[in-house]
């Protein structure tokens, strides 16, 4: 049997996403999201928030990533990649999730809530292999249907 290495998390923005650019020119737009958790401690429900850091490469990147805002819902489907570096003598690593897919959820100012980007699918989701991070200094394969249009309606 195959290895599966899949995580589905809908959450809230912790922080306005970052967008930057390897030497290569690849898109890497950042950001971190809030999943709040209920549990019960004794005979009192408390409210616990796990926050995780996620990378999302290429084009969806660039196109999303100033509807990306702090407090924002949004819902993400990647993987798990474990990052291993030494910082000052110091072994240091982190866990990130690459994203390959990410829905906009709720309503943005003046509109009630709901799923957002429904009639443009290609606009807030991405495949795998458009969105992972190439090797060296190619660019993500991008299918010729995909556009980004300034004005997204959401």
């Amino acid at each position: 049997m195959a290895d599966i290495n899949r995580v589905t998390l809908v959450g809230r923005l912790t922080r306005d996403a970052e967008l930057r650019y390897t030497p290569g020119g690849l898109a890497v737009c950042s950001f971190g999201l809030a999943i709040n958790r209920r549990r019960k401690q004794g005979d009192e429900w408390t409210d616990e928030a796990n926050f995780f850091d996620i990378v999302l490469f290429g084009r969806l990147g660039e196109a999303i990533s100033r509807y990306l805002t702090k407090g924002k819902q949004i819902g993400v489907d990647g993987e798990l990649r474990h990052n291993r570096w030494e910082q000052d003598g110091q072994k240091r690593s982190k866990v990130e999730i690459i994203a390959n897919n990410v829905q906009l959820l709720g309503g943005s100012e003046g509109r009630t809530g709901g799923a957002a980007t429904q009639e443009a699918p290609q606009k807030a989701t991405a495949t795998h292999n458009q969105t992972a991070a190439p090797a060296g200094d190619a660019h993500p394969v991008v299918s010729q249907s995909e556009t980004f249009d300034d004005d997204i309606p959401f």
